[in-house]
């Protein structure tokens, strides 16, 4: 069962396309989330590491609203040993179900 489990996260993870459709699952935007973001080589920001959240909802506003944009697209999010990458993550703050209150203006 483990195996199978990792096999799909990795899959999400290698193919954008295969990325969970918020609107067609029953995310959890209460559960506990981990957010990997990359760290760019390039950028002269300081380095964002990993971080926990207490709930999803607010991992995901981090990564699309605080992440510089070069670290949100390897990142990835963790919910219920679930692996969402950067596609998913939009995907999830652009969801009609997004509980919390977006940031006004473009990012």
């Amino acid at each position: 069962m483990t195996d199978a489990r990792s096999n799909r996260s990795a899959s999400r993870l290698a193919d954008a396309d295969s990325s969970p459709d918020p609107q067609s699952t029953a995310f959890d935007f209460r559960a506990d989330a981990e957010l990997f973001p990359t760290r760019s080589r390039w950028s002269t920001r300081r380095p964002v590491g990993y971080k926990r959240f207490a709930c999803a909802a607010e991992a995901i506003r981090f990564a699309i609203e605080d992440l510089p944009p070069e670290a949100l697209i390897g990142a990835y999010l963790e919910v219920s040993e679930e692996r969402f990458d950067s596609v998913a993550i939009r995907r999830l703050y652009d969801s009609a179900r997004f509980p919390l209150a977006r940031r006004a203006g473009p990012r």
